[in-house]
């Protein structure tokens, strides 16, 4: 291919993206993000052009990220074993320093870092910072420690962030009414947050295609779900995992009236681009 060609080939996509650019230009877009896709660099480095890409055109794009594994490896350094139960880690008070330690300390400033790299400029922001994300303890059938919910969130911070011309990175460690910190579940926290900036677009990005009708059929993917769809799911128990968090966290926004919400394979090269800016569309949208 001639470079000519190749030149006209890359004007045709910018036209074809033209019309999403103008009917997601202002909106907010909140993208959750974890998974294979946050600890492969490679994949990282494409998510954060995508992101940087998005703020340009004249999106606002905020990323709200975890970072289980990063997590898990740096208890095992420290000699303490990682403990789930029904998914959610068990988090006493040495789990969660270690928690914000990594989360705050650590993964943050990478994936801040990573956008200024890409020519963007981000603000790393955790739960704590302007009380964004008020939490409480999660009550549940066993004491998870540390482990809470979003009570409230603060969103006056991340306004004077996307107003300033920077891309809020925030990690997700809540804080309690007497200061105290809280781990909690991002899916969950970016929905929140996804309500309260009533955001146009809920992306939740993990390292699975999407939602799938036979977990053991990656053909099976649900390109598109609705509510009531999502709930049978969740009822029957044919929902399990990390896809439990994931549909609920959907539902929340969507019933928070966010307009989609979207479960993409962070795994796929450039999985927002093409989510935003193309007809194809990937994983599955929720509506």
């Amino acid at each position: 291919m001639d470079l000519i060609e190749n030149a006209r080939l890359q004007a045709e996509v910018l036209v074809q993206a033209l019309p999403y650019i103008q009917r997601w230009r202002q909106k907010t877009i909140v993208i959750k993000y974890g998974g294979a896709a946050m600890v492969d660099d490679a994949l990282a480095l494409q998510v954060m052009q995508d992101i940087v890409l998005m703020h340009f055109v004249g999106l606002r794009p905020i990323l709200v990220h975890g970072g289980g594994p990063e997590i898990s490896e740096a208890m095992k350094r420290l000699g303490k074993q990682p403990t789930f139960v029904q998914g959610m880690r068990v988090t006493d008070q040495e789990t969660m320093e270690i928690v914000e330690m990594v989360l705050t300390g650590k993964t943050n400033k990478r994936l801040v870092s990573a956008i200024h790299q890409q020519g963007g400029r981000a603000v790393g922001l955790s739960g704590k910072d302007g009380n964004l994300l008020q939490a409480q303890k999660l009550e549940s059938e066993h004491d998870l420690g540390f482990v809470g919910e979003v009570k409230q969130v603060n969103p006056e911070i991340i306004h004077s962030m996307l107003e300033g011309g920077y891309i809020p990175v925030i990690s997700t460690v809540g804080v309690g009414s007497a200061g105290e910190s809280f781990n909690l579940n991002a899916d969950h926290a970016a929905a929140a947050i996804a309500v309260a900036l009533q955001a146009a677009k809920l992306i939740l990005m993990t390292d699975v295609p999407g939602v799938l009708s036979d977990p053991d059929q990656p053909s099976s993917l649900l390109s598109e779900m609705n509510r009531q769809q999502a709930q049978t799911m969740l009822d029957s128990g044919r929902a399990a995992g990390g896809m439990v968090p994931k549909l609920q966290a959907c539902l929340t926004a969507l019933e928070g009236d966010v307009e989609r919400a979207h479960i993409l394979d962070g795994r796929l090269p450039h999985a927002l681009l093409i989510e935003i800016f193309t007809d194809a569309g990937i994983g599955t949208m929720l509506k």
